[in-house]
Parts: structure tokens; C-alpha cells; sequence
């Protein structure tokens, strides 16, 4: 590693504090989810009712996601984290006391607002901390966190049947709290000045909302990955929503193996995809200027025919390897968004960027989930999803393609 890339001593350390973050934030947003019955029970409501408490969230935290990254380029990035994790822990710990549906739709509202603050701030810590060959690496690392807590949401389900649903919201929201004083002691934003003598392109404190906003919707080059943000968004909403449904009615399934199938493979491999696709990039950008957007491209041609053998692999075995090889490869993607960002936008509205790329995706990302039930109800076969997926995913590659000729090229030993 040569002078120009020399870490900050502190730079894995905040990895693995916003990690933990990452963590929490999906644990206590996809808990809900696993206690279905046990809440259903305390507090009568429809099933409908209770699919809208996910959408509440969703929405929420999509419309906020743009203004959220926005604070985190305009203000200290540690303190919106802290900030977040504090308050969402808060209204997990206030979940448990809500009596009515009412209620309980307003503290998901308030989940969605408050958790929305901390991605876009920690994707740009991160990268404001790794300016070199360990970037892509230390952001799927950080976007591991996020699967890990959507992993360990199932935690929830098994704590409310022995505790009661509400047991688990005061639990979580304790260690929430908790961990938000660890943060107090030891997360930083990053120098102004990198530890190397090269030019500090740091987030100024001027940045103004107006002035981002213009500059990255005119911006050709982030233009193109807000389109490739929604047309993967459906991809990935569409699978992650109708797998365990197209997996137990395939192979003759029950609900439970389906869904525990659909988990394992296909966390554990975005997983192995985010560390593979992230640190391959990394390596690969010493000797390659562009490696950081022809790694997702590969991911991405890897995943499309990953995505058809699922739809018509005869076997289980088949399909599920499919799974993971979509898995995989979708997700060397993930780990290489945020560096491509700072490849296409200017370093003061990074988390802008990533705020504004969250809303698309989530929004029609939850459009392409509805969209797929409007398909149910019209018995069209759940594999016309998965094929309609496959082509997004080609789309997608040409997109990623077709962003190179806008990509700054990065400065030796650094990419700012």
C-alpha cells in the first residue's frame, strides 16, 4: 500500500461501528414481520391492516431518505448516526407500549423517519474514511451489517412466543440506546485532511439543499444510476417478496421450509457476493481505473441466467442454486454502489446521492411487489416474475456499462 493510501488508524474500527449500526437498523425494522401472529392476537386488525404497517414504514423512509443524506453531507456525519440510532431505538422501546393499531401505525411511521438518517450518513463515513484500494470492501462490509440484521429479525418471533411481541421491542430498544452511548465514545467523522498530503475533498459545511439537488439531477452520469436504481429495485423486492411463495408452491413445500430455504441461501450468499464482489473491485482498481463499475456488471451477468434457473429449474437443487447464484452476483453491486457514486458525483453530496438513490429504489422496488400480487390475482404463474427480473437484470448491466464514459478517473492511490 503506498503513502497515498495509508489508512487512518481509526478506519477499520469505524467499519465495524457502523456495522453494528447497519445491524440494528434492519433488526428492528424486519422483527415485526416474524411476530405476525402474536401481535395479531394482542391487537385485532386485518390482514391488510397489517401489511400496511410495513408499507407505512417503507414509504416513510423512502420520502425521507433524500433530506436524511442531505443532513448527513450538510452536518457531522457521527452525530446523525448517533442521532438515528438513538431515536429509532427509542420508538422501538415505545412499539411495546402501543394498545392500539393506531398506535402501533404511528411508532412504524416514526421508525421509517428516524431510521432513514442512518444509511446514507454511513455509507459516506465510510468511504470518507477508505479513499483507496480498501473502499468497496469496507462498504459491502458495512451493507453486511444490514443482512445480518435482517437475518437475526427472526429473533423477534422467537422471543414473543416465549415473552410476549412486545418483549422483544423493549429488549432491542435497550440495546439500541446502548449502543447509540458507545457510538458517543468512539465514532469520529473522518479528518478534513486524509492522512496522506493530498488534496481534502471532505464534505464542506455550506453544502445547501437547492445547490444539491441541482447539481446531481443534472448530472448525467447520476442520472443513469437512478434509473438502474429502480429498474434493479423491482428486481430485488420482486424476489426477496415472491421466492418462499414460488419455492413452497414449485417444489410442494411447506411454509416454513420454504421460507427458511429462501433466508439461508439467499442471505448467506449476498453476503459471500458483498465481500467477493467488494474486495475483488479493490484489488482490482490498482491496476484498473474502472474496476470498481466492471465487477457489478459481471456480478450482473451472473445473475440473470441465475435468476431463469430458478424459474425453471425442475429440481429443488437447481433452483436453489440459482438463488445463491443470484445472490452473489447481484450483490457485488451492493458492495460497489457507494464508490461508484463518488466516482459520478461531487464529494460535498455523497450522502445526498445515496439518500436520493434509496428512494427510488424503495419506491419502486414496493410498486414492483404490488405489482407481482395484481399478477397472483390474475393467475399468472410467479415465474413470469422471475423472468421479467432476469430481463431488468440485462437492462441493468447496460446501464452500468454505459456509465463508464461519465466516471471520473481516480487519482493514483486515491479516489477522494
Amino acid at each position: 500500500m503506498s503513502l497515498s493510501e495509508k489508512l487512518h488508524p481509526r478506519a477499520w474500527l469505524i467499519v465495524g461501528l457502523v456495522w453494528g449500526a447497519a445491524c440494528l437498523n434492519y433488526l428492528d425494522r424486519l422483527m415485526i414481520t416474524t411476530m405476525r401472529g402474536s401481535i395479531m392476537e394482542a391487537i385485532p386488525m386485518t390482514e391488510a391492516q397489517f401489511g400496511l404497517l410495513t408499507s407505512v414504514f417503507l414509504l416513510v423512509y423512502a420520502v425521507t431518505s433524500p433530506f436524511a443524506g442531505y443532513f448527513a453531507d450538510r452536518f457531522n456525519r457521527s452525530h446523525v448516526i448517533i442521532g438515528s440510532v438513538f431515536f429509532w431505538s427509542v420508538v422501538t422501546a415505545l412499539t411495546a407500549y402501543a394498545r392500539t393499531y393506531e398506535q402501533l401505525l404511528v411508532t412504524r411511521a416514526l421508525m421509517g423517519l428516524s431510521e432513514a438518517f442512518c444509511m446514507p450518513a454511513s455509507v459516506a463515513i465510510i468511504v470518507d474514511y477508505h479513499r483507496g484500494s480498501t473502499r468497496s470492501l469496507a462498504s459491502g462490509l458495512l451493507l453486511s451489517g444490514a443482512m445480518a440484521g435482517g437475518a437475526l429479525g427472526g429473533l423477534g418471533g422467537w422471543l414473543a412466543e416465549g415473552h410476549g411481541w412486545a418483549y422483544a421491542f423493549k429488549a432491542f430498544g435497550l440495546v439500541g440506546v446502548g449502543y447509540a452511548i458507545v457510538l458517543l465514545v468512539l465514532l469520529r467523522d473522518a479528518p478534513a485532511t486524509p492522512v496522506a498530503a493530498v488534496k481534502p475533498d471532505s464534505p464542506a459545511p455550506s453544502v445547501r439543499l437547492g445547490e444539491a439537488f441541482g447539481h446531481l439531477f443534472t448530472n448525467r452520469g447520476y442520472i443513469i444510476m437512478l434509473v438502474y436504481a429502480c429498474v434493479i429495485g423491482v428486481v430485488s423486492w420482486s424476489v426477496v417478496g415472491w421466492m418462499p411463495t414460488f419455492i413452497k408452491e414449485q417444489f410442494n413445500l411447506t411454509q416454513g421450509s420454504a421460507g427458511l430455504y429462501t433466508t439461508m441461501y439467499l442471505n448467506i450468499s449476498a453476503l459471500a457476493g458483498m465481500l467477493i464482489g467488494g474486495a475483488w473491485a479493490d484489488r482490482w482498481s490498482r491496476t484498473q481505473e474502472r474496476a470498481r463499475i466492471i465487477v457489478p456488471i459481471i456480478g450482473l451477468c451472473l445473475a440473470a441466467p441465475a435468476v431463469l434457473l430458478i424459474a425453471n429449474g425442475p429440481l429443488l437443487a437447481l433452483a436453489l442454486a440459482g438463488l445463491a447464484g443470484y445472490g452473489i452476483g447481484r450483490h457485488f453491486v451492493d458492495a460497489n454502489t457507494m464508490p461508484i457514486l463518488c466516482l459520478v458525483v461531487d464529494a460535498r453530496y455523497r450522502a445526498t446521492s445515496w439518500g436520493i438513490f434509496a428512494f427510488f429504489s424503495c419506491m419502486v422496488g414496493a410498486a414492483g411487489i404490488y405489482a407481482g400480487g395484481l399478477l397472483r390475482d390474475a393467475n399468472i404463474d410467479v415465474s413470469r416474475v422471475f423472468q421479467f427480473a432476469a430481463a431488468n437484470i440485462v437492462i441493468g448491466a447496460f446501464l452500468m456499462w454505459s456509465l463508464r464514459r461519465y466516471a471520473s478517473t481516480p487519482n493514483k492511490g486515491t479516489e477522494g
